[in-house]
């Protein structure tokens, strides 16, 4: 029997999934609450595993019942219809009107995207993957947002550039968001910059010696986990001046 591809159905299916166990897990690992991250989260207790293997076999669930997860209170409802974005964006077949779709209802809705795994899940093949051989003024735009994860956005969206080589927007927005306030926007920014220095070193080293000495402690130490100890101690040493 064919899946019926509504949000009603993967709910009833996710519902199944809850765990008390689990739920007590993903409770403390989230931050959640008055001005914390995932603020108004619930959880229903299903491990992200469960969801992800559940959103297989609603791939092909449509724009319109994508959305209607997407204002699911519960965080493994959205985490689940972004991760089906993202399968959808990437998926070789996916005509460009449906990835046009996604990165449109990506950017609409990102007042249902609060938290750092619903950005990472999906802006990579969802914003990065459709902007990839266009304009890319909206990611500095996003960078420049009062809202932390629309910045996170900004970032993350750039490993899709990142894997195809393409470093330019990464180093730009980094120094964009050189002065975020922050943690996991810093943490993005470094870690973003670690593999961007991956594919060419010396920008790496060259961003590096220009900004060490004023990058955010976390920041930094995301950046320089890859190099050598001489250099991550010279990097740091910049940052204590």
């Amino acid at each position: 029997m064919a899946t019926e591809l509504t949000a009603e159905h993967y709910l009833e299916r996710l519902h199944a999934l809850q765990s008390p166990e689990e739920l007590v897990k993903i409770q403390r690992y989230f931050k959640t609450g008055p001005g914390e991250y995932g603020e108004g989260d619930q959880f229903l207790g299903v491990r992200m595993g469960g969801v992800f293997a559940l959103t297989r076999e609603f791939i092909a669930m449509p724009p319109g019942e994508l959305e209607r997860l997407l204002e699911s209170p519960l965080h493994e409802a959205r985490a689940g219809a972004l991760s089906i974005m993202s399968k959808q964006a990437e998926h070789k077949k996916t005509p460009a009107s449906r990835r046009e779709e996604l990165f449109d209802l990506y950017l609409r809705r990102h007042d249902r995207i609060n938290n750092w795994d619903l950005v990472d899940v999906s802006a990579p093949a969802v914003v990065g993957g459709w902007l990839f051989d266009k304009p890319r003024d909206i990611l500095y735009d996003l960078a420049r947002s009062e809202n932390l994860w629309e910045r996170r956005t900004a970032i993350v969206s750039t490993a899709y550039f990142i894997r195809k080589g393409e470093l330019d927007d990464t180093f730009a927005i980094a120094e964009i968001l050189l002065r975020d306030p922050e943690d996991l926007v810093q943490k993005a920014v470094g870690g973003w910059l670690r593999e961007s220095g991956k594919h060419d070193r010396p920008r790496l080293l060259g961003f590096l010696d220009a900004h060490a000495a004023t990058m955010p402690r976390t920041m930094l130490r995301y950046a320089i986990e890859r190099l050598e100890r001489p250099e991550r101690e010279h990097y740091l040493a910049l940052r204590t001046r």
